[in-house]
């Protein structure tokens, strides 16, 4: 799974670098953080894991800067995050995350994405149940168990700790994913190539044909749209 995480985040990091779309959504995610928090990062545990995300994703300091000075400033511009699950292909499951000041305009668009592209959108609870929530770090290393007793020592609920090709992976409880991070930093781990919380299918499924191609252009819709987060599925994708 490490190396299969490193893949991961390489591919959509280069489609990230090139996306202003991306910055957008990074900038209202940081505003929303900053404004339900301390808008300094040091102190606010969820905006500095946003920021961390923003940078792996290649989002100028400047896109940064603007949404936090946004929200020291008062802005009144309100989102709501919304959670919408449904079916894809060949009964993929996929769950969409969004922030949205408009959720009447969400709604409608991710309802259209889905049945446009060979899915339908099932009611709150639909597929999540089949998804555990944990926090997921990625790093270059090659000794997963002495991370894992240094997490251990460190307090950290830890799920579990890979090591492959030169790639740690780490899955902690989500409360857990700030002190996971705060602890392997204090043992010289500062580089992440993941640094996320994640829906994480207890099973996955293999499409093919023109599933994938449909499948794969309703993700690519669903990423696209303005209030869309993060989107989650069950379908494996070969490393």
């Amino acid at each position: 799974m490490g190396r299969k995480w490193a893949n991961i985040v390489a591919k959509k990091t280069a489609k990230d670098g090139a996306n202003s779309k991306v910055y957008a959504k990074f900038g209202i995610e940081i505003y929303v953080a900053a404004k339900s928090g301390d808008p300094d990062p040091e102190i606010n545990g969820t905006l500095r894991l946003v920021v961390e995300r923003a940078k792996q994703a290649q989002v100028p300091k400047h896109v940064i800067d603007k949404a936090i000075d946004k929200a020291k400033s008062g802005a009144d511009e309100n989102f709501t995050a919304k959670r919408y699950e449904g079916f894809g292909p060949a009964g993929s499951m996929i769950i969409v995350d969004t922030l949205t000041n408009n959720d009447n305009r969400t709604v409608a668009n991710v309802r259209t994405a889905y049945n446009k592209n060979g899915g339908n959108m099932g009611n709150s609870g639909a597929v999540s149940y089949l998804f555990d929530n944990k926090g997921v770090l990625v790093f270059d290393g090659e000794d997963g168990d002495a991370i894992f007793e240094q997490l251990l020592e460190a307090e950290v609920d830890v799920d579990d700790v890979e090591a492959e090709d030169g790639i740690i992976t780490v899955y902690t409880a989500p409360a857990d994913l700030h002190k996971a991070i705060e602890a392997l930093k204090a043992n010289g781990i500062t580089e992440f190539k993941v640094s996320e919380l994640e829906m994480i299918p207890q099973s996955e499924i293999e499409l093919t044909g023109e599933d994938l191609e449909q499948f794969e252009k309703l993700i690519d819709v669903l990423e696209e749209d303005d209030d869309v987060q993060k989107v989650y599925h069950n379908v494996a994708f070969e490393d």
